[in-house]
């Protein structure tokens, strides 16, 4: 009997001990999963904002190359940007908090119907074209002669249930249209002038240099809201795509920015040119950092996010920083570039000096009128 007892009791007890450290061994597995879960909800899961904030301010020297370009550079010229961040729950929450952030919709970001890939290559188009613009204002001003080359047509979005979005990608560029060459985005309108939805029309195309061909069905196009008639096409956004070329090879400007995108470092870049053509040293010794689209005509454009840009400029210890001024547009909309600036600069409290400027000649005019250091 008591040998039974004792066996009883020791079965009860092994038993007792393996149940605790069973269970414990689910609650360890059930906390990791539920942690698990709570760190990819909060850091992975993608909210449809961007959360906008102060970027770089970069020395553009090293980004512009002409063969017979001067060297002499005391001081720097630089562009700035803005970072941009895809939101989450976490940055979401701190953005929501943070002075210096700013929370956007991605709607207010994207064109109708604009993927994010085919943003990124609208960023890039727009910044190719604000650096050709930037080398025709540099040559300009600096008086060295140049000419235009058309260098094709570039895709920058496809439009939903039209041919073109089975075949074509953005940043493909259209060679030629019903064997016709391609030039221009005109010269694709006039090929499909005179055909009708259902029509078979031929392509040449090249992506990443590589070249393709295909046969792609016209379809009506979506209506303007200026133009009523109907339209048919492709289905596909094109843009031109131009090379500024200078009359002399040595004096043949290349621009290399990464992955910088937009137009907004246009008359940074005109600047950083124009110092290379001319003899004399522009920067005098100065760090000047600026932001502001340009036209080939030297006018300066208003930009987005400039109160982020102070930040980064105000960081790398610029002593001047360029904005473009403020503009009302007919339609009674204003864009307060300057005041902002201003006003971003006092409440960070920064030492640097912020300048209005309306044309490149108005830069050129400020820099000339400094003392050399």
């Amino acid at each position: 009997m008591g040998n039974e007892e004792e066996s009883t009791i020791r079965t009860w007890s092994n038993d007792s001990y393996r149940y605790p450290k069973s269970s414990a061994g689910r609650r360890y597995l059930i906390s990791a999963i539920v942690g698990v879960v709570i760190i990819y909800l909060l850091f992975f899961v993608q909210l449809p904002y961007f959360i906008f904030m102060p970027g770089t301010a970069e020395e553009i020297k090293p980004m512009v190359t002409i063969p017979k370009g001067s060297d002499v550079e005391k001081g720097a010229l630089m562009l700035t940007t803005v970072r941009v961040a895809d939101a989450n729950v976490v940055n979401y929450l701190i953005g929501l908090v943070h002075p210096y952030e700013e929370i956007q919709p991605k709607t207010s970001v994207f064109r109708k119907g604009e993927s994010e890939q085919e943003y990124s290559q609208r960023q890039e188009y727009v910044m190719l074209t604000s650096q050709a613009s930037a080398i025709q204002a540099a040559y300009s001003a600096a008086k060295i002669p140049f000419h235009i080359n058309h260098e094709g047509v570039i895709v920058l979005q496809t439009l939903p249930g039209l041919a073109g979005e089975k075949v074509l990608k953005p940043g493909d560029v259209l060679l030629k249209i019903a064997d016709k060459e391609v030039k221009a985005a005109q010269d694709l309108k006039n090929a499909i002038k005179g055909q009708k939805a259902g029509d078979s029309i031929p392509i040449t195309f090249k992506r990443k240099d590589v070249v393709q061909n295909a046969t792609l069905t016209l379809g009506v196009l979506p209506q303007q809201e200026a133009d009523k008639s109907e339209r048919v096409g492709i289905g596909v956004v094109p843009a031109d795509m131009q090379a500024i070329k200078a009359d002399r090879d040595d004096q043949q400007v290349s621009i290399k920015a990464g992955e910088i995108g937009g137009p907004s470092a246009g008359l940074m870049f005109s600047l950083e040119i124009y110092n290379q053509l001319v003899p004399e040293d522009i920067t005098k010794g100065y760090r000047i950092a600026g932001t502001g689209t340009i036209e080939p005509d030297g006018t300066v454009g208003p930009i987005g996010g400039i109160q982020h840009k102070i930040i980064a400029a105000d960081k790398q210890k610029a002593e001047y920083f360029f904005a473009p001024k403020d503009v009302t547009y007919p339609d009674g909309t204003k864009v307060d570039n300057y005041s902002t600036a201003v006003q971003r600069a006092n409440q960070i409290k920064s030492k640097m000096k912020i300048i209005e400027i309306g044309t490149m000649e108005d830069a050129l005019k400020f820099l000339a009128s400094l003392p050399p250091k």
